[in-house]
């Protein structure tokens, strides 16, 4: 336990509680509706979406999976899509707010963050980088959460693989010149977290919001509600 300095939180359904099928409902449906007031017919915008975000989960690191993400739904739509961007930006500010009804509060999340914060271990917001910063920024915000928080916030703009590729988190230790011994990954979903076991990183997975696809057995990793991790995280040791 002690050779840990690194905790890497997965965002949504973690420090964020939600559930994710009205969080998907939700968010889709503001999207359709905001840009029908443009002229796009809303079920082929939603569903070009989806081919842009299933684009930026199979990103081959080649480019980012913001360009990913634009080239895959511009293509869909048939059109060049991405002089949009900006209203986007703008649905993120504003109707992107409607998906927040999905979520709750989880006062122990940034309780739990800083306390890592306090006691010297680097602390990263390892959320799957298919929002852009804007969106990203608004779900911690949700979470009472803000950037100055974490030494790294994932975003879509800056990142090339998504999870559970495991090059996305290799990706975010060589910047911080970290084995993965040395790192932590708190999430709810089996595969995209946990996944990370297999390269040598410890796991927690948090149970509250959990999300297990494929049935797999709960072992190799931690396993708790929040409040459980919030006392784990307070036995963690000081690095100061």
């Amino acid at each position: 336990m002690g050779k840990i300095d690194t905790v890497l939180f997965d965002l949504d359904g973690s420090l964020l509680p939600m559930d994710q099928d009205v969080f998907v409902r939700l968010y889709m449906g503001a999207l359709g509706r905001t840009f029908a007031e443009e002229g796009f017919e809303p079920k082929k915008l939603t569903s070009s979406v989806w081919k842009g975000v299933q684009a930026m989960v199979e990103n081959d690191g080649s480019i980012s999976n913001r360009d990913r993400f634009w080239k895959e739904f511009s293509g869909a739509m048939e059109q060049e899509m991405a002089d949009r961007e900006p209203h986007f930006v703008k649905f993120y500010e504003n109707q992107f707010g409607e998906s927040k009804a999905s979520t709750k509060l989880q006062p122990l999340a940034a309780e739990a963050v800083r306390l890592f914060r306090d006691k010297g271990y680097t602390v990263i917001l390892a959320t799957n980088p298919l929002f852009p910063t804007v969106a990203t920024y608004r779900r911690m915000r949700w979470a009472g959460l803000s950037p100055e928080d974490f030494h790294l916030v994932t975003t879509y703009e800056e990142e090339r693989y998504c999870k559970p590729n495991l090059k996305y988190y290799m990706s975010i230790l060589e910047r911080f010149k970290k084995k993965p011994e040395q790192c932590m990954m708190v999430g709810n979903d089996v595969d995209e977290d946990m996944c990370v076991v297999s390269m040598g990183m410890s796991g927690y997975l948090l149970t509250d919001c959990l999300i297990n696809r494929s049935g797999r057995p709960l072992e190799g990793f931690l396993s708790g509600d929040f409040q459980s991790f919030y006392q784990y995280a307070e036995r963690m040791p000081s690095l100061l």
